[in-house]
């Protein structure tokens, strides 16, 4: 790992990112695309020391409430999360402002700040996203050998229903010839409807691949699949969008499901991560250091 010193860490869409790369290993990783100009080794994560007091000067500066969003980029519970605790100290700025919540992980990681997630829940909104995209616990380790398994996530994803937080399923990517069958949907969306999840995002039965994650995905293609990364080759090329021949297929079996058991479509998940809502708009907000001036 490496530190350094930003200028700046919320997007224009209230986005933020607390490190730079992962180790978490997953072999489609759209992150090492070169295009997000990641200039160090992908597993030397970068550590935004100022990340925490940089929020914490956004938020008092903010007109109005909103949902902040991390985990897009760079998953917030790593492993170097367990000893640095910069997530966490995130979420306390964002529980303390009054602001909403919507972090994604792969990481089961996420339970030791299940009461920080709570008390954002009970003032505004906080939504928990999970990446799922294999059934399968052996073919998950291979293809994300450094997360918590399928079956862990998606007790996480029971665990934060019980506690009245609404989440989503990331249903991506899904790899042509891998994991593009029925057999695996199915088994996904069942842990979805036992979890009672709010939503699926899913945006097709595929990947994507740029400069950087090709490269990757193709070795690691080489290493677990013999044949696979020439076959990939033959068939996609460079192609940017690489879509399962079973796409009709499975999408049809999401649609499905997700009407039969009352679960938001990826339009509706997206509308609903960026609508902030104030539970109690008179209750009032203990701001950090506030007790000191007293």
């Amino acid at each position: 790992m490496h530190e350094s010193i930003v200028k700046g860490i919320l997007s224009a869409q209230n986005g933020m990112n607390i490190y730079r790369g992962c180790t978490h290993g997953c072999i489609y990783c759209d992150s090492r695309s070169k295009c997000y100009q990641i200039n160090h080794e992908f597993e030397d994560i970068e550590i935004k020391v100022n990340a925490p007091e940089l929020l914490e000067e956004a938020l008092r500066r903010k007109r109005k409430k909103s949902m902040i969003s991390t985990g897009a980029m760079t998953d917030p519970y790593i492993h170097l999360e367990e000893k640095l605790g910069n997530t966490r100290k995130c979420l306390e700025i964002i529980e303390a402002y009054g602001f909403g919540l919507a972090i994604q992980t792969k990481s089961a990681r996420i339970l030791r700040d299940l009461d920080l997630l709570k008390k954002i829940n009970e003032k505004s909104k906080c939504v928990v996203q999970m990446t799922l995209t294999t059934h399968d616990e052996e073919l998950c380790k291979i293809i994300e050998p450094n997360v918590s398994t399928t079956k862990e996530r998606y007790e996480v994803l029971k665990i934060m229903h019980e506690a009245g937080i609404p989440t989503i399923v990331w249903l991506c990517p899904i790899l042509p010839y891998i994991n593009d069958t029925e057999e695996n949907i199915r088994g996904i969306l069942n842990y979805s409807t036992k979890a009672k999840v709010y939503g699926i995002i899913c945006f097709g039965m595929g990947l994507t691949l740029r400069e950087g994650n090709r490269e990757y995905f193709y070795q690691k293609l080489g290493e677990h699949f013999p044949g696979m990364k020439e076959k990939y080759i033959s068939k996609y090329g460079n192609a940017y969008e690489i879509h399962s021949p079973n796409n009709a297929k499975l999408m049809k079996i999401l649609k499905e499901t997700c009407t039969a058991h009352h679960i938001h479509d990826t339009n509706a998940c997206f509308q609903y991560l960026h609508q902030y809502e104030a539970k109690n708009q008179y209750e009032q907000i203990t701001f950090p250091g506030f007790d000191d001036i007293l």
